[in-house]
Formats: structure tokens, C-alpha cells, sequence
């Protein structure tokens, strides 16, 4: 259970706000670039550098005193647990309530579908939470999630609710703090029942061995029943006290896992197989009368002007339309003339400072934070025109 450590919460700050002043240490021995002290110790097998004599690398940190800094006070039992929010992998923070797949169903399709696509099969930007085969290979591993792009036409790993999430708790926490996107913790306890209990429908998760319909009703006493199939598919374990050592432990093991050790930089053996030559995957066939051909180009193809369309209407279409050009999302809708004129009769000027401050569920320039002032107010205008009563 996450515990806020107020105090050093703010300690940690203060020594982090003295330390930010960095600068580069030319003069001394240690910081020259290639020179720096360092030794073997970091959790995943790689080096770590110490703090000396007010160099870290090839930087300078403030040695200043923090004495006489005040740190606050020590919170208070309330303060502590209304930081103590998250839900654990044992049940501990599940809240009450009860949904079933049928309200969920409702409820997805209401506050959901607009991003994740119909049934959780993705959308544009947005995750696919549904589908892929379950079946294991021998070895336990899901089958789908060792996909592999060798071949035209193979399918890149499937990973979805059903096939990679090792926790069913770690879903119904996902979507009380941070769903639906444009207004999270908008949702009841029951909402976020319902809605879990429908992407497992959709995941073909079972509860207790049990099939789910949508009459299914889920609680917590029934999530904790849930086994997920890819509950064990995760190492080394990170959980519980000795989750730091088991890291450690598992890049140490450089044969098997490629850790810490002597690293390999030419005639490599590979160690898993006995001091075997490594198998080389190379393509049988390769395809090369593509038409246009290859290219490994990494620019954006250029972009060109829509001579119909104006800055602010483009503007508007790749980073506004998505919560303002449905109802789905609580946004008032553009060409809706009744919600607009509610909204306008705050007067512009309270408009414009709501759309750059953020307002309700709404972030701060809709969480486009390059976007100027000047061009906030200009997709203000235009959705406030697009949404006039044409006469």
C-alpha cells in the first residue's frame, strides 16, 4: 500500500532544489568525460556513480547547508490516508459496490468506445483492450504474445486485458483514477465494477473457473477469484521486500538473462547453449519489387495546405475534435447552438481564459501546452462560430 512519507517527501525536494544548480566541472580530473569514477552495483547489473568532493560526473552539485530549512510539519492521519488511494494486488483499497457486463456494456459504449473502438478493439491513438488467443505454448507462455514481424503478414505481439495484464486489480484501479480521459474519477464504485466486468466479459476472463454473461454481476469478494491468464508471465517478481534483491539477482544470472558480467563485443558465444554459436535469423526471401520502394527515411512526409480548411478548424481537428466533436465526453459539442450559448454567456474573455486555464475536466489548453495563447483564443473563435445558428 502506498504510504506518503510527507516529510521526506519534502526533504527530498529541498536537497533536489539545491542540487538542480549544475555545473560543468572541466578543471577537475574526475570530470573529464571518459574519466569518471565508477563502480558496479546498480540494480540492473550496470555501474553507478558516486557523489565526491562536489562532482557528480561531469557535473557540479550545490554543497550548500539545508540547515535552517524549514521542511513543514508532519501530516496527519487523515492527510496520510487520503494519499493511500491505490488498490493492491491482494484486494487491499478495492471499494465497494457492484456492476454488472450488461451495465458495463452501457457504460463502455457511453464514456469508452469513442477511443478504445467498439467492444475494446482499439481506436486511433488509443489501446486495443480486447482479443488475442489465450492459448498457451508447453512452456505456459501465451501463444500470441510471441508473435513476431519476421514475415509478411505475421501479427506483432497481442497485447491486451486478456493476455498480458497479470492482475485483474490493477484494471478497476486504472479506471477509477484516470478514466474516462477528459474527466477522470467521474464514475461511481458501481460504474467501475461495470465496466471491469465487461472488458473481462469481452477478455473471455474467467471468475472462479466461471464462464461470465451479461448478467454477471462482479464485486470485490469476485474479483478476487480471478485468476488472469498471464498472471505468472512477468520476472523477476518486483513485489513485496525483497523485489530489489530479486531484480538484482535476475541481471546477475548473465548466462541466462544477460546481465551484469563480461560483456561480449565480438566472436559472441552464446552462453544459453552451451557455448553453441548463436542462431542468426535472416530473411529467405526477400521482398524487393515494392512499389514505391523501400526507403529509411524518418522525416514526416511534408505536409500540404488544405486550402478549404483554416489554421483553426485544422487546429481544432487534430487536437480538439476528439472531446468537443462528440457528446461522449462531456465537452460541449461543436455545432450544438443550445450548449454554446451557455457557454457564451460567461462572456468571450471567460471563454478564452477557461480554454488556456483548463476548466472542469478539461486540462489546460486541452493538455496542449505548445499551444500559444493567440491560438487558443483562435479555435475558441472558431468553435464558437461553428456553432452560431445559421439563419
Amino acid at each position: 500500500m502506498f504510504k506518503l512519507d510527507l516529510f521526506k517527501l519534502i526533504t527530498t525536494s529541498v536537497a533536489l532544489v539545491l542540487s538542480s544548480t549544475l555545473l560543468y566541472g572541466g578543471s577537475d580530473t574526475n570530470a573529464l568525460p571518459g574519466k569518471y569514477i565508477s563502480k558496479m552495483g546498480a540494480v540492473d547489473g550496470g555501474v553507478i556513480y558516486p557523489r565526491k568532493d562536489g562532482t557528480y560526473t561531469a557535473y557540479r552539485y550545490n554543497e550548500q547547508s539545508t540547515k535552517g530549512v524549514n521542511f513543514g510539519r508532519v501530516p496527519t492521519a487523515n492527510e496520510l490516508k487520503a494519499w493511500d488511494v491505490d488498490i493492491m494486488p491482494d484486494g487491499t483499497g478495492l471499494p465497494d459496490g457492484e456492476g454488472s457486463v450488461s451495465e458495463g456494456d452501457e457504460l463502455y459504449e457511453k464514456q469508452c468506445s469513442s477511443c478504445h473502438g467498439e467492444f475494446g478493439a482499439g481506436g486511433k491513438g488509443y489501446p486495443t483492450l480486447t482479443g488475442g488467443n489465450q492459448e498457451k505454448l508447453p512452456n505456459g507462455v501465451i501463444k500470441t504474445l510471441t508473435n513476431q514481424r519476421i514475415e509478411p503478414g505475421m501479427e506483432a505481439p497481442k497485447r491486451t486485458i486478456g493476455t498480458y495484464w497479470p492482475k485483474a486489480t490493477t484494471l478497476i484501479w486504472y479506471i477509477r483514477d484516470a478514466m474516462p480521459y477528459a474527466h477522470p474519477k467521474s464514475l461511481t464504485n458501481n460504474d467501475i465494477y461495470a465496466i471491469t466486468a465487461y472488458l473481462l466479459k469481452q477478455d473471455n476472463i474467467l471468475i472462479d473457473g466461471q464462464e461470465m454473461d451479461d448478467d454477471s454481476v462482479l464485486n470485490r469478494e469476485k474479483l478476487m477469484k480471478i485468476k488472469m491468464p498471464n498472471e505468472n508471465g512477468f520476472y523477476p517478481n518486483i513485489d513485496g521486500p525483497n523485489g530489489v534483491e530479486n531484480v538484482r539477482k535476475f541481471f546477475s544470472d548473465r548466462a541466462k538473462n544477460i546481465g551484469a558480467g563480461t560483456r561480449c563485443m565480438k566472436d559472441c558465444k552464446d552462453l544459453s547453449s552451451k557455448g553453441n554459436e548463436p542462431t542468426v535469423m535472416k530473411i529467405d526471401n526477400e521482398i524487393t519489387d515494392v512499389v514505391p520502394p523501400y526507403s529509411m527515411a524518418r522525416d514526416l512526409p511534408p505536409e500540404v495546405e488544405n486550402k478549404l480548411e483554416s489554421k483553426a478548424e485544422k487546429m481544432y481537428n487534430d487536437s480538439c475534435k476528439l472531446c468537443h466533436g462528440s457528446d461522449k465526453m462531456g465537452a460541449p459539442v461543436v455545432g450544438d447552438v443550445e450548449a454554446w450559448n451557455k457557454v457564451t454567456q460567461k462572456g468571450f474573455d471567460n471563454v478564452v481564459h477557461n480554454a488556456i486555464d483548463g476548466v472542469g475536466g478539461m486540462p489546460p489548453k486541452g493538455g496542449y501546452e505548445n499551444f500559444t495563447n493567440s491560438e487558443v483564443q483562435m479555435i475558441v473563435e472558431f468553435m464558437i462560430d461553428s456553432s452560431k445558428k445559421k439563419h
